[in-house]
């Protein structure tokens, strides 16, 4: 336990949610996402040896070495950090789970993964780190990359983009937020409530490469985000333990109870936006992107989902606490069972 002054409900400092100095290039939005989740976490208490943190490959899968460094860690291969989650989540229900992942770990190698996680609605905070680009490799197009998009070297990007938040939604998230790296008090918000939510929870952040996509005519640097991105609503969040007052602009505001009963606190800006409507959710994603604009905020959010934990009935132990009493139903469940199969 920390000796800090300044510790929180778990009497911990700030600097016991930091981790390994980062290997990144400097002024990477991929830092500024660690930085925001490790301000959300010291903010919320998180206990480190209740967390778990998984990743894939690239840029984007060294991010869980950046935060928390005594909460338990999974470097998987490339795009396979969905399953080795999903088996952490359903052999442990008890774990806070935190994938940190990029947008070619999820939307080209990992895609497949991705899906199945999102539609199994496992218990876990999601990070996309989305720079439209393979930074460990050189600059290639990676495939959330907007068609017409240009690169350093070579033709302007062919395909069309595939959009994890649409596909997310489609697949039937109950949590789905897109946020830019530089928007801090953003992030921060959307981790603490991606947090509270039970079930899948997706943010998938817009964090611009500086060496390999951060130039003009690309749509993910630094200067096309700021200069397009469009909040739908300010955010505010509000622990249920605590009794806390936010202090919010004068304008429309629209409290979402989350699972664990806190508040998360919208406030309607320049547009009418109604988070918990499927369809204009899907409607305002794809009107954004052809206008070239980049929404940002809570996209869609149910309390409707049932997460997989649930809908397996799990047992509430770990698995590995579990002795062969336990594990033995003994002969007469046994028989039940072939009887029923009969």
């Amino acid at each position: 336990m920390s000796t800090d002054t300044n510790c929180n409900r778990a009497g911990l400092s700030k600097l016991d949610y930091t981790g390994k100095p980062t290997t990144l290039c400097k002024g990477c939005g991929h830092d500024s996402i660690t930085a925001g989740i490790i301000q959300a976490y010291y903010e919320l208490g998180v206990a480190p040896h209740n967390l778990a943190k998984f990743s894939g490959i690239g840029c984007s899968s060294k991010t869980p070495t950046y935060f928390v460094d005594r909460a338990h860690g999974f470097n998987t291969v490339h795009g396979r950090m969905p399953s080795v989650a999903t088996g952490a989540s359903v052999a442990n229900k008890k774990l806070t789970i935190i994938g940190v992942s990029g947008d070619g770990d999820t939307a080209s190698i990992g895609m497949g993964q991705f899906c199945h996680l999102v539609r199994r609605n496992v218990n876990m905070v999601y990070i996309i780190e989305n720079n439209g680009t393979y930074g460990l490799t050189k600059g290639q197009f990676s495939a959330t990359a907007d068609l017409g998009s240009t690169a350093k070297k070579g033709p302007a990007n062919q395909f069309p983009t595939i959009d994890c938040c649409s596909i997310a939604i489609e697949l039937g998230a109950t949590f789905v937020a897109r946020s830019f790296s530089g928007d801090r008090k953003q992030v921060i918000a959307l981790v603490k409530a991606a947090h509270a939510h039970q079930g899948i929870a997706l943010l998938d952040i817009i964090s611009p490469c500086v060496t390999f996509n951060n130039q003009e005519g690309s749509t993910k640097s630094y200067s096309f985000v700021k200069e397009h991105a469009i909040p739908l609503h300010e955010l505010g969040f509000v622990q249920f333990q605590d009794e806390i007052t936010v202090d919010m602009k004068e304008g429309e505001r629209k409290e979402i109870k989350l699972h664990d009963g806190s508040l998360l606190t919208l406030r309607k800006l320049d547009r009418e936006y109604d988070p918990t409507d499927k369809m204009k959710a899907l409607t305002a994603i794809n009107d954004s992107r052809q206008k070239q604009e980049l929404i940002t905020g809570l996209l869609y959010y149910s309390d409707k989902g049932t997460d997989l934990n649930t809908l397996l009935n799990t047992v509430e132990s770990p698995l590995w606490a579990l002795g062969e009493k336990d594990l033995d139903p003994g002969p007469e469940a046994l028989k039940k069972i072939n009887a029923s199969l009969s």
